[in-house]
């Protein structure tokens, strides 16, 4: 869900780093984007309360996240597994195919490949690299207080660059001031849906055909919930 939480760096301040604890292999691989970003940011999130396996579990299974903020209608992001990763449509012209390179507890970062299509301007096509670090202090009620912040790089296309320039630039920065403000909004909303009533967000969930059931059922797990009874073949009739 936090794909492409980005927003322009302040001019003078210091571009974002990846966790330290990255393997060197890792860091070599994501080196061609972030030695060379066209654009870096930090984004700290509005702390929110959530369970912190619920947290972790849409985190590292973004497809079936975006399941369930669609189910809730709170985002049009459909997001699918793909070979070596996933694809992405956000619903407002940004494409592409992303993969979580780097998991850890406290700490997840994907990279992705895509372009965000315009109907005034020329597309702009690009990749992202993207930290995301969160601390969850937890309650008594077994919830947590979840503060996450986002570390990105972005790359644009050379030839975008070319033809668009400071066009290009804007256009990039607007569209990911707004999808952050989306986004950390919608961490807050949709935990705290699953919180208010998870029975009735796992009901809808489980209403919806294109849901996939083995990832349906770990859901209900997790939630602690009863399993589900079919109806018998009486019943159906």
């Amino acid at each position: 869900m936090a794909v492409l939480v980005v927003s322009p760096v302040a001019a003078g301040r210091a571009a974002p780093t990846l966790p330290p604890e990255m393997p060197a292999a890792t860091r070599q691989r994501l080196a061609p984007v972030t030695d060379r970003a066209s654009l870096a940011s930090h984004v700290d999130g509005e702390p929110f309360r959530a369970r912190r396996d619920i947290f972790e579990y849409l985190l590292d299974h973004p497809d079936f996240a975006t399941h369930v903020t669609r189910t809730l209608k709170l985002a049009r992001y459909r997001v699918w597994t793909v070979p070596g990763g996933f694809g992405l449509d956000d619903g407002w012209g940004t494409v592409g195919t992303f993969e979580i390179v780097y998991a850890a507890p406290g700490i997840r970062v994907l990279h992705m490949r895509g372009e965000y299509q315009q109907r005034m301007l020329p597309n702009i096509r690009g990749q992202v690299i993207i930290s995301i670090t969160y601390a969850a202090t937890p309650s008594r009620d077994g919830t947590a207080t979840i503060a996450a912040a986002v570390d990105s790089y972005v790359t644009l296309d050379s030839k975008v660059l070319a033809a668009a320039g400071m066009l290009a630039r804007t256009a990039a920065q607007t569209k990911a001031e707004k999808e952050g403000n989306r986004l950390v909004r919608m961490f807050a909303r949709t935990t705290r849906a699953i919180e208010a009533n998870p029975a009735a967000v796992w009901g809808a969930l489980r209403e919806r055909p294109d849901v996939p059931r083995r990832e349906l059922e770990e859901f209900r797990r997790l939630l602690s919930l009863p399993p589900a009874v079919e109806p018998t073949a009486a019943a159906r009739r």
